[in-house]
């Protein structure tokens, strides 16, 4: 991929979450972040089956996705509305990290602040949760449902999953929701979750998988790159770029299926506890 077709696929990533936050930041009748729509083609929960990557909201129960209930009751209940409301991921990586109390957290590609704080609740108030974003929009929407949740062991930061504004070994956890799909330089963010780890933490994401006798081309024809598809890696593709990027005891464990050969899933994987 040329250095014009990777800046071009990320503006076009950044223009569609933009729309997303503001279609929960300034809210019309009939449009939701879920639904949103831009030059006529569906994204995320707003396409149909074979082009969405998400599933809390009602649209992506109407148009079936890759899981429709992302949250286990209840979990959500004491979260602004707002917050659930721009929900766009494909699972709950809380349910799959096992967060403990006074853990550091980072959620990448942290959009309104679901997995954020709901993290942040789970570490408690020793612990400490990150959200990385690159869309201002969904920042402020974020910031404001952390203000309105009353969660002050929370910060946002800007920037761009590629190049994490966070220091070296300065959590114990990343965890991300549906986001890595959408990068253009996948093994620079395994690169940057590595070097923020400390020694033994643990990823705990969940995110778009093909199978593996799907190729580039295959994924591409199932949907669009901006809809959580055409980008996404094999199974073998992430064992191996886990592996490269120095992790351990990695798992890619398919959960639901919205298109043949895709699927939403679990990723785990350990940075060694020594060098």
């Amino acid at each position: 991929m040329t250095d014009q077709a990777s800046t071009d696929l990320r503006e076009q990533v950044r223009t569609r979450y933009t729309a997303a936050a503001r279609a929960v930041l300034e809210p019309r009748p009939g449009i939701t972040a879920q639904s949103v729509e831009l030059s006529g083609t569906g994204w995320c929960c707003g396409g149909p089956a074979t082009d969405s990557c998400c599933g809390a909201g009602s649209a992506a129960e109407a148009v079936g996705g890759f899981s429709e209930q992302l949250y286990r009751q209840g979990e959500t209940d004491w979260l602004p509305e707002e917050a659930v409301l721009a929900s766009l991921g494909c699972g709950n990586p809380i349910a799959v990290a096992d967060l403990h109390e006074g853990e550091r957290v980072l959620d990448l590609g942290s959009g309104g602040g679901i997995d954020v704080l709901l993290s942040a609740r789970r570490v408690g108030p020793s612990g400490f949760a990150y959200g990385v974003d690159m869309t201002d929009d969904m920042l402020t929407l974020a910031r404001a449902n952390a203000a309105r949740a009353g969660t002050s062991n929370v910060e946002f930061r800007k920037g761009e999953i590629e190049a994490l504004p966070l220091p070296d070994a300065s959590v114990d956890v990343v965890i991300s929701n549906c986001v890595i799909n959408l990068s253009t330089d996948k093994p620079a963010v395994l690169a940057e979750m590595f070097r923020v780890l400390v020694l033994g933490g643990r990823i705990g994401i969940t995110d778009v998988v093909a199978e593996d006798h799907l190729t580039p081309a295959d994924r591409a024809a199932a949907g669009s790159y901006v809809g959580c598809i055409a980008g996404a890696l094999s199974r073998s593709e992430y064992l191996a770029g886990l592996a490269e990027g120095g992790f351990t005891d990695a798992s890619v464990t398919f959960t639901n299926e919205a298109a043949p050969g895709m699927h939403s899933a679990i990723i785990r994987a350990v940075k060694p506890a020594t060098t």
